[in-house]
């Protein structure tokens, strides 16, 4: 079946078309959904996104347009932006204390009290991109391979940053301190 009849199957409310899909796509999109959430969600996290993303389809298929690519493109954008989504939002519920002490322990700094409000202020002046690589580096272990793929950066743009904003953090907290 063409994606185009599938999608005018499904936007006809053919379930059976939907199946054919849900059956060709979903190892993909588990394996997108995977790579961002490897670290910080559980598969409950991951079935979700992917469940997420089907729903969309059934729901929303005038959303899909062929003619700016493929629906597996489609389907694979759709599922590392829910991923990616759910990635910030677990990573929001992390409370402080333990990237403190990761991060201390990485600066170099003992984890007493005057040096935590350093490093909690050093922490305040970054990027949320900053702190979301600090997070998957230092506090989840992600490796800056996998980094590089969930973030769609290079990994010696990953080994870069994660080398200025240690700098940039310890310049903060010299000046601090």
């Amino acid at each position: 079946m063409q994606e185009k009849n599938i999608i005018d199957a499904i936007k006809a409310g053919d379930e059976q078309a939907m199946q054919k899909i849900i059956c060709r796509y979903s190892r993909l999109l588990w394996s997108i959904v995977g790579v961002v959430l490897s670290q910080v969600g559980t598969t409950e996290d991951m079935e979700e996104c992917v469940a997420d993303v089907f729903i969309d389809l059934w729901e929303h298929p005038q959303k899909y347009d062929e003619s700016r690519g493929s629906l597996k493109a489609w389907l694979s954008v759709i599922a590392r932006n829910k991923a990616i989504d759910r990635y910030r939002q677990k990573t929001k519920i992390q409370t402080i204390p333990l990237e403190e002490t990761v991060l201390a322990q990485e600066m170099g700094v003992e984890p007493e009290m005057e040096n935590r409000e350093e490093l909690q202020e050093a922490l305040a002046e970054l990027t949320e991109e900053e702190r979301e690589i600090l997070l998957r580096r230092y506090v989840y272990q992600q490796k800056p391979k996998e980094m590089a793929v969930a973030l769609g950066l290079s990994v010696k743009q990953i080994e870069n940053r994660l080398y200025r904003i240690k700098a940039k953090m310890r310049k903060q907290m010299e000046q601090e301190g």
